[in-house]
Protein backbone atom coordinates (compact mmCIF):
# COMPACT_ATOMS: atom_id res chain seq x y z
CA UNK A 1 0.00 0.00 0.00
CA UNK A 2 1.60 3.52 -1.16
CA UNK A 3 1.26 6.72 1.51
CA UNK A 4 0.09 9.97 -0.37
CA UNK A 5 0.21 13.61 0.53
CA UNK A 6 -2.04 15.89 0.43
CA UNK A 7 -0.28 17.48 -2.57
CA UNK A 8 -0.07 13.94 -4.14
CA UNK A 9 -4.06 14.13 -3.83
CA UNK A 10 -4.51 17.35 -5.42
CA UNK A 11 -2.41 16.82 -8.38
CA UNK A 12 -4.02 13.55 -9.49
CA UNK A 13 -7.29 14.94 -8.71
CA UNK A 14 -7.62 18.79 -9.32
CA UNK A 15 -9.08 19.16 -6.65
CA UNK A 16 -7.27 21.80 -4.28
CA UNK A 17 -5.96 20.89 -0.67
CA UNK A 18 -7.34 23.74 0.56
CA UNK A 19 -10.86 22.27 -0.44
CA UNK A 20 -9.84 18.52 0.46
CA UNK A 21 -9.39 19.79 4.36
CA UNK A 22 -12.73 21.29 3.91
CA UNK A 23 -14.55 18.45 2.80
CA UNK A 24 -12.82 16.64 5.98
CA UNK A 25 -13.92 18.75 8.47
CA UNK A 26 -17.60 19.72 6.79
CA UNK A 27 -18.48 16.35 5.57
CA UNK A 28 -16.19 13.85 7.30
CA UNK A 29 -15.46 12.06 4.03
CA UNK A 30 -11.26 11.72 4.36
CA UNK A 31 -9.76 10.47 7.37
CA UNK A 32 -6.49 10.77 6.81
CA UNK A 33 -3.81 9.21 9.32
CA UNK A 34 -1.58 11.76 10.57
CA UNK A 35 2.50 11.45 11.35
CA UNK A 36 4.07 12.23 14.57
CA UNK A 37 4.32 15.73 13.28
CA UNK A 38 0.51 16.14 12.78
CA UNK A 39 1.12 15.88 8.82
CA UNK A 40 -2.17 14.33 7.20
CA UNK A 41 -0.98 11.22 5.38
CA UNK A 42 -3.63 9.15 2.77
CA UNK A 43 -3.62 5.45 1.67
CA UNK A 44 -5.05 4.07 -2.10
CA UNK A 45 -8.22 4.14 -0.72
CA UNK A 46 -8.63 7.80 -0.13
CA UNK A 47 -6.48 8.42 -3.37
CA UNK A 48 -9.50 6.23 -5.21
CA UNK A 49 -12.00 8.09 -2.93
CA UNK A 50 -10.88 11.26 -4.26
CA UNK A 51 -10.44 10.66 -7.65
CA UNK A 52 -13.96 9.06 -7.61
CA UNK A 53 -15.56 12.46 -6.18
CA UNK A 54 -13.78 14.00 -8.83
CA UNK A 55 -14.81 12.20 -11.85
CA UNK A 56 -19.01 13.10 -10.22
CA UNK A 57 -18.07 16.55 -9.26
CA UNK A 58 -17.59 16.87 -13.11
CA UNK A 59 -20.77 15.73 -13.72
CA UNK A 60 -22.72 17.82 -11.59
CA UNK A 61 -22.99 16.10 -8.33
CA UNK A 62 -22.71 17.78 -5.34
CA UNK A 63 -20.25 17.74 -2.54
CA UNK A 64 -23.10 17.62 0.19
CA UNK A 65 -24.64 14.47 -2.35
CA UNK A 66 -21.48 12.59 -2.54
CA UNK A 67 -20.81 13.03 0.75
CA UNK A 68 -24.13 10.57 1.28
CA UNK A 69 -23.25 7.75 -1.09
CA UNK A 70 -21.81 4.60 0.69
CA UNK A 71 -19.01 3.11 -1.16
CA UNK A 72 -20.68 1.06 -3.16
CA UNK A 73 -23.34 3.72 -4.33
CA UNK A 74 -20.19 6.04 -5.31
CA UNK A 75 -18.62 3.18 -7.25
CA UNK A 76 -21.97 2.04 -9.61
CA UNK A 77 -22.00 5.56 -10.10
CA UNK A 78 -18.58 6.14 -11.32
CA UNK A 79 -18.79 2.99 -13.30
CA UNK A 80 -22.21 4.25 -15.68
CA UNK A 81 -19.94 7.78 -15.83
CA UNK A 82 -16.80 5.67 -17.42
CA UNK A 83 -18.35 3.82 -19.81
CA UNK A 84 -19.97 6.86 -21.34
CA UNK A 85 -18.03 8.79 -24.03
CA UNK A 86 -16.20 10.98 -21.51
CA UNK A 87 -13.98 13.70 -22.20
CA UNK A 88 -10.32 13.37 -21.61
CA UNK A 89 -9.85 14.56 -17.44
CA UNK A 90 -12.15 11.87 -16.77
CA UNK A 91 -10.54 9.05 -18.93
CA UNK A 92 -7.34 10.42 -16.78
CA UNK A 93 -9.31 9.93 -13.84
CA UNK A 94 -10.43 6.19 -14.85
CA UNK A 95 -7.02 5.10 -15.59
CA UNK A 96 -5.64 6.14 -13.12
CA UNK A 97 -7.81 4.00 -10.63
CA UNK A 98 -7.65 0.96 -13.36
CA UNK A 99 -3.98 1.10 -12.29
CA UNK A 100 -4.04 1.00 -8.85
CA UNK A 101 -6.89 -1.40 -8.62
CA UNK A 102 -4.68 -3.25 -11.12
CA UNK A 103 -7.50 -3.56 -13.03
CA UNK A 104 -7.06 -4.82 -16.85
CA UNK A 105 -10.73 -4.85 -17.67
CA UNK A 106 -11.32 -1.27 -17.29
CA UNK A 107 -8.31 -0.46 -18.57
CA UNK A 108 -9.34 -2.34 -21.91
CA UNK A 109 -12.67 -0.57 -21.80
CA UNK A 110 -11.18 3.07 -21.50
CA UNK A 111 -9.05 2.09 -24.10
CA UNK A 112 -11.18 0.38 -26.70
CA UNK A 113 -13.92 2.98 -25.89
CA UNK A 114 -11.77 5.63 -26.91
CA UNK A 115 -10.45 4.42 -29.98
CA UNK A 116 -13.35 3.53 -31.25
CA UNK A 117 -14.68 7.49 -30.91
CA UNK A 118 -11.28 9.25 -31.47
CA UNK A 119 -8.77 7.31 -33.03
CA UNK A 120 -6.01 5.24 -32.07
CA UNK A 121 -3.69 8.11 -32.20
CA UNK A 122 -5.85 10.45 -30.95
CA UNK A 123 -6.38 8.25 -27.39
CA UNK A 124 -2.36 8.40 -27.58
CA UNK A 125 -1.77 11.93 -27.43
CA UNK A 126 -4.80 13.20 -25.69
CA UNK A 127 -5.47 10.78 -23.29
CA UNK A 128 -2.67 8.10 -22.15
CA UNK A 129 0.57 10.61 -22.44
CA UNK A 130 -1.56 12.75 -20.49
CA UNK A 131 -2.25 10.43 -17.90
CA UNK A 132 1.70 9.18 -18.20
CA UNK A 133 3.09 12.39 -17.52
CA UNK A 134 0.64 13.39 -14.73
CA UNK A 135 1.03 10.14 -12.84
CA UNK A 136 5.13 10.44 -13.45
CA UNK A 137 5.95 12.10 -10.68
CA UNK A 138 4.05 10.19 -7.94
CA UNK A 139 6.54 6.40 -9.67
CA UNK A 140 9.79 8.95 -9.34
CA UNK A 141 8.97 9.32 -5.35
CA UNK A 142 7.59 6.09 -5.05
CA UNK A 143 3.95 6.85 -4.06
CA UNK A 144 2.71 4.57 -6.77
CA UNK A 145 4.03 1.17 -6.28
CA UNK A 146 6.30 -0.53 -9.31
CA UNK A 147 3.37 -3.42 -9.25
CA UNK A 148 1.34 -0.58 -10.40
CA UNK A 149 3.73 1.05 -12.79
CA UNK A 150 4.48 -2.36 -14.44
CA UNK A 151 1.46 -3.28 -14.94
CA UNK A 152 -0.17 -0.36 -16.59
CA UNK A 153 3.04 0.37 -18.18
CA UNK A 154 2.94 -3.30 -20.42
CA UNK A 155 -0.26 -2.96 -20.79
CA UNK A 156 0.19 0.42 -22.81
CA UNK A 157 3.19 -1.40 -24.53
CA UNK A 158 1.17 -4.18 -25.45
CA UNK A 159 -1.76 -2.32 -27.14
CA UNK A 160 1.30 -0.01 -29.22
CA UNK A 161 2.56 -3.33 -30.38
CA UNK A 162 -0.82 -4.34 -31.64
CA UNK A 163 -1.27 -1.12 -33.15
CA UNK A 164 2.11 -1.24 -34.68
CA UNK A 165 1.32 -4.73 -36.37
CA UNK A 166 -1.50 -3.95 -37.47
CA UNK A 167 -0.28 -1.08 -40.21
CA UNK A 168 0.09 -2.04 -43.69
CA UNK A 169 4.07 -2.53 -44.64
CA UNK A 170 3.95 -0.06 -47.51
CA UNK A 171 6.54 2.91 -48.01
CA UNK A 172 5.24 6.11 -49.81
CA UNK A 173 7.45 7.55 -52.73
CA UNK A 174 10.27 9.33 -51.34
CA UNK A 175 10.00 7.45 -47.61
CA UNK A 176 12.92 7.82 -45.35
CA UNK A 177 14.19 5.71 -43.57
CA UNK A 178 14.82 5.79 -39.36
CA UNK A 179 16.19 3.92 -36.84
CA UNK A 180 14.95 3.62 -33.85
CA UNK A 181 16.56 2.48 -30.52
CA UNK A 182 17.21 3.87 -26.69
CA UNK A 183 20.56 4.02 -25.11
CA UNK A 184 21.95 1.50 -23.08
CA UNK A 185 20.35 1.27 -19.65
CA UNK A 186 17.11 3.21 -20.88
CA UNK A 187 14.18 0.92 -20.44
CA UNK A 188 11.58 3.85 -20.67
CA UNK A 189 10.19 2.15 -24.13
CA UNK A 190 7.01 3.67 -24.10
CA UNK A 191 7.26 6.87 -26.21
CA UNK A 192 9.78 5.28 -28.74
CA UNK A 193 7.04 2.35 -29.73
CA UNK A 194 4.43 5.28 -30.43
CA UNK A 195 7.16 7.05 -32.42
CA UNK A 196 7.70 3.85 -34.23
CA UNK A 197 3.79 3.83 -34.76
CA UNK A 198 4.13 7.46 -35.99
CA UNK A 199 6.74 7.22 -38.41
CA UNK A 200 5.09 3.87 -40.21
CA UNK A 201 1.58 5.36 -40.30
CA UNK A 202 3.29 8.15 -42.71
CA UNK A 203 4.74 4.96 -44.51
CA UNK A 204 8.09 5.45 -43.58
CA UNK A 205 10.66 2.88 -43.46
CA UNK A 206 11.68 1.79 -39.60
CA UNK A 207 14.58 0.10 -38.20
CA UNK A 208 13.45 -0.30 -34.91
CA UNK A 209 16.71 -1.47 -32.31
CA UNK A 210 14.46 -1.17 -29.17
CA UNK A 211 15.76 -1.00 -25.03
CA UNK A 212 19.33 -0.31 -23.96
CA UNK A 213 21.59 -0.60 -27.04
CA UNK A 214 25.24 -0.55 -26.27
CA UNK A 215 26.75 2.26 -28.76
CA UNK A 216 29.23 -0.08 -30.64
CA UNK A 217 25.93 -1.79 -32.11
CA UNK A 218 24.25 1.44 -32.89
CA UNK A 219 27.33 2.08 -35.03
CA UNK A 220 27.12 -1.38 -36.42
CA UNK A 221 23.55 -1.03 -37.19
CA UNK A 222 23.98 1.99 -39.14
CA UNK A 223 26.45 1.06 -41.15
CA UNK A 224 24.43 -2.00 -42.48
CA UNK A 225 21.35 0.37 -43.14
CA UNK A 226 22.47 3.89 -43.37
CA UNK A 227 19.07 5.59 -41.97
CA UNK A 228 18.46 9.16 -42.67
CA UNK A 229 17.24 10.19 -38.91
CA UNK A 230 18.25 8.25 -36.00
CA UNK A 231 15.16 8.78 -33.15
CA UNK A 232 15.65 8.37 -29.48
CA UNK A 233 14.23 9.11 -26.38
CA UNK A 234 16.00 9.82 -23.44
CA UNK A 235 14.07 9.72 -19.71
CA UNK A 236 16.82 8.81 -17.49
CA UNK A 237 20.16 7.66 -19.21
CA UNK A 238 22.55 9.41 -19.71
CA UNK A 239 22.17 11.51 -16.62
CA UNK A 240 22.17 14.94 -16.72
CA UNK A 241 25.87 15.15 -16.18
CA UNK A 242 27.00 12.97 -19.03
CA UNK A 243 24.21 13.82 -21.84
CA UNK A 244 25.44 16.71 -23.36
CA UNK A 245 28.40 14.79 -24.32
CA UNK A 246 26.24 11.87 -25.57
CA UNK A 247 24.71 14.37 -27.87
CA UNK A 248 28.18 15.50 -28.92
CA UNK A 249 29.19 11.76 -29.49
CA UNK A 250 26.08 11.28 -31.50
CA UNK A 251 26.58 13.75 -33.89
CA UNK A 252 29.88 13.30 -34.64
CA UNK A 253 29.97 9.43 -35.05
CA UNK A 254 26.42 10.05 -37.57
CA UNK A 255 27.31 13.20 -39.38
CA UNK A 256 25.20 12.06 -42.44
CA UNK A 257 21.87 11.21 -40.46
CA UNK A 258 19.81 13.53 -38.26
CA UNK A 259 19.08 12.59 -35.25
CA UNK A 260 16.22 13.63 -33.62
CA UNK A 261 16.17 12.92 -30.11
CA UNK A 262 13.50 13.33 -26.95
CA UNK A 263 12.62 12.87 -23.24
CA UNK A 264 13.29 14.23 -20.13
CA UNK A 265 16.69 14.45 -19.91
CA UNK A 266 17.23 16.75 -23.49
CA UNK A 267 13.97 18.82 -23.57
CA UNK A 268 14.14 22.04 -22.08
CA UNK A 269 17.54 21.07 -20.73
CA UNK A 270 19.58 23.89 -22.09
CA UNK A 271 21.17 21.24 -24.37
CA UNK A 272 24.05 22.08 -27.34
CA UNK A 273 22.30 20.75 -30.53
CA UNK A 274 25.05 20.41 -33.34
CA UNK A 275 23.45 21.23 -37.03
CA UNK A 276 22.90 17.84 -37.34
CA UNK A 277 20.68 17.25 -34.18
CA UNK A 278 17.06 18.34 -33.38
CA UNK A 279 15.17 18.06 -30.09
CA UNK A 280 11.58 16.85 -30.24
CA UNK A 281 9.38 18.75 -27.91
CA UNK A 282 6.44 17.95 -29.10
CA UNK A 283 4.85 14.84 -30.58
CA UNK A 284 3.28 17.34 -33.41
CA UNK A 285 6.89 17.72 -34.57
CA UNK A 286 7.94 14.37 -35.20
CA UNK A 287 4.49 13.78 -37.16
CA UNK A 288 5.57 16.94 -39.49
CA UNK A 289 8.89 15.54 -39.73
CA UNK A 290 7.48 12.23 -40.87
CA UNK A 291 5.90 13.71 -43.58
CA UNK A 292 8.12 15.54 -45.40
Amino acid sequence: MSNYSIKDLEQLSGIKAHTLRIWEQRYDILKPDRTDTNIRTYDDKDLKLVLNIALLKEHSYKISEISKMSADEMSKEVMLISEKQLSYPEQIHALTISMLDLDEERFEKIVSTNTLQFGFENMMINIIFPFLSRIGTLWITGSVGPAQEHFISNLIRQKLIVAIDGQLPSLRPGAKKYMLYLPEGEMHEISLLFGNYIIRSRQNKVIYLGQSLPFNELIFAHKVHKPDYIFSVITSVPGQDEVQRYVYKLAKEFPDSIILLSGYQVVGQDIDCPDNVEIITQIKYLMDIALE
